[in-house]
């Protein structure tokens, strides 16, 4: 789909989205309407500016957004962030029994690799949550999902594709995701993507999906903006938004973004997991970025939540008597333990 850029942010054009409740209002600006699970996209007549209907609309006590594209993170910056680097292997033992603990990864899918190969949360991925293939962040999903099984050995993912190999997705598309989820909800939740508000206001229907999950912790990256403007979803109070630290976990990653939003940051420079086998890469890869920061996070809490329900959990590893803090980054979780 196309993408317009609207300031520092990017929508779909002619889309917004809101609930049922707008749809008879906003019918003087409609083409089309798909409803489903908890969202209704609007698609407007040619012409018609998303970002005026959705202020409209707002005005009137709706709640509505433009349909905000949301990047995962790498993804259009500069130096070590930008892209996975080939390394021969990384070792990996499964470790501890079984966690009763389960980890929602979003993101652009999981590839079969040994390291979960026959588990039974694998096996249950349908193969529309395959990582995809090509693209400059085909393998994001799966890196992910080794970084989050060292750190939380034995736990279970629920994984949902919502990003491209690109790692393009929408706002739309995040939010049908997690209403699917909702069913069952996971303990923790791993969101490696982003995107500025055309408003930086906090987009209304992502901020409720979330909410609609009071016993799931959300931890998302803080992006490779290199700035403080919030980003989100790791800018709402419900979630654990990570910034990304150098390889010796001194100082903040130059591509980081950082401020009084930022909760709590870990080591995202030069991490190495699990990846794709294609071209030059035999399943294994070295990559930097707030996404991995964030992966290391998440996982954590998960492990932490093997034995505490996932809030206590969250609160004990977030401790900020007990644990270093980095001015505008927040609580520092160690990769090295």
């Amino acid at each position: 789909m196309d993408i317009q850029s609207v300031g520092e942010s990017l929508i779909r054009p002619g889309q917004i989205l809101t609930d049922r409740s707008a749809l008879s209002t906003a019918t003087r600006w409609t083409q089309a309407v798909s409803e489903a699970d908890g969202v209704c996209v609007i698609h407007l007549t040619p012409g018609v500016d998303p970002c005026e209907i959705t202020m409209d609309l707002r005005g009137q006590g709706f709640r509505a957004s433009p349909n905000h594209v949301l990047a995962g993170q790498p993804l259009f910056w500069g130096g070590p962030a930008s892209r996975p680097f080939p390394v021969a292997s990384v070792p990996y033992k499964q470790g501890r029994s079984h966690s009763p603990a389960v980890v929602g990864l979003l993101d652009t899918g999981v590839a079969k690799h040994q390291w979960w190969a026959g588990t039974d949360w694998y096996e249950r991925q349908s193969k529309d949550e395959d990582d995809a293939q090509e693209g400059a962040q085909a393998g994001h999903g799966t890196f992910l999902a080794g970084l989050l099984l060292r750190r939380a050995p034995g736990v279970s993912l629920r994984v949902r594709r919502v990003l491209d190999g690109n790692g393009v997705g929408d706002e739309a598309g995040v939010i049908r995701a997690l209403h699917r989820m909702s069913r069952q909800p996971p303990q923790v939740l791993n969101l490696s993507f982003g995107c500025h508000s055309f408003d930086d206001r906090p987009p209304p229907l992502l901020t409720d999906t979330l909410r609609a999950l009071p016993d799931t912790v959300a931890v998302a990256c803080a992006g490779n903006t290199a700035g403080d403007r919030p980003f989100w979803p790791a800018a709402l109070p419900e979630v654990i938004g990570v910034g990304a630290l150098d390889a010796a976990e001194e100082r903040r990653a130059p591509y980081s973004a950082h401020g009084p939003w930022v909760d709590a940051c870990a080591r995202g420079e030069w991490l190495t997991s699990s990846f794709l086998e294609r071209d030059e890469f035999g399943g294994y890869a070295a990559w930097s970025g707030t996404s991995f920061a964030a992966a290391v996070v998440a996982g954590t809490i998960a492990d932490a939540a093997r034995d505490l329900p996932a809030k206590e959990a969250a609160a004990r590893v977030l401790d900020r008597e007990a644990t270093r803090q980095i001015p505008d980054l927040g609580v520092l979780i160690p990769w090295s333990r």
